[in-house]
């Protein structure tokens, strides 16, 4: 891969949780950051208050605007050379409430913005020589929850998506890779757990207790964690990994 140090990364899904921890993580690293959030104004504010160098804004699930807002920060601060797909989101439901619809609005913005991000940016990286792609898919990518059962189809179809991906683009320089990070500590899995307690009736303090008991530590997973584990993945020592789905969920599996 050419060096082209400091490198251009974008981050989807930037302005809170994993997301923000992920593009902070490459802004200490001396990156190039471009933010990507949902609204004008999620991305602004994370701009600023993180320091990165870019932002753009887009709804995900919408794959034309997900195109131009990238095609925006390449013109702005030169061709991608990391993405990292970090935007998604889970809906809770048991069996008898989960429909096609439900289904699709999982795959809608977990999976689709992955293949519609890909396809963007790989042209770009093979003019650069190679590049990084790295998806925050989820431990449902790799097992199953109850009450999730779209999510974890989603996920599920984002790992694979991956492996398939790492294959086709192995000889171009570009590794393309998965984190599967357990519970952690963001609101998605607080507003996770408001949804249990609202639609099973259960208390809120046992489901979080139950949350913590996946993971063999005890914890929920901090998202720096994760987001160590992305840059790690995005930089020179691992230019041999690829394909991998990279599970950061204190022994859980």
């Amino acid at each position: 891969m050419t060096d082209l140090s400091p490198r251009h990364v974008l981050v989807t899904g930037a302005a809170r949780g994993i997301g923000r921890a992920i593009a902070a993580g490459f802004v200490a690293a001396g990156e190039r950051v471009t933010v990507l959030g949902r609204t004008p104004e999620s991305a602004a504010r994370a701009r600023s208050e993180l320091g990165a160098a870019h932002a753009v804004a887009a709804d995900v699930t919408d794959a034309a605007a997900l195109e131009r807002a990238l095609t925006q920060a390449a013109a702005q601060a030169g061709p991608i050379a990391v993405l990292v797909n970090n935007a998604g989101g889970a809906e809770t439901a048991p069996l008898a409430r989960s429909g096609v619809d439900t289904l699709r609005r999982m795959m809608a913005l977990n999976l689709e913005p992955v293949l519609v991000a890909a396809r963007a940016v790989v042209p770009g990286m093979k003019a650069q020589g190679g590049g990084r792609i790295v998806s925050v898919a989820s431990t449902a990518g790799l097992k199953g929850y109850a009450y999730v059962s779209a999510y974890c189809a989603a996920k599920h179809a984002v790992v694979g998506l991956t492996r398939a991906l790492a294959l086709e683009l192995a000889t171009t320089g570009i590794t393309v890779n998965a984190v599967c990070p357990g519970f952690t500590d963001t609101d998605l899995v607080g507003s996770a757990i408001d949804g249990l307690t609202a639609k099973t009736g259960r208390d809120r303090d046992d489901l979080l207790t139950e949350f913590t008991r996946h993971n063999p530590m005890g914890r929920l997973i901090r998202p720096e964690e994760v987001a160590d584990a992305v840059l790690w993945l995005a930089g020179a020592q691992a230019g041999a990994v690829t394909g991998q789905a990279v599970a950061v969920a204190g022994g859980e599996l």
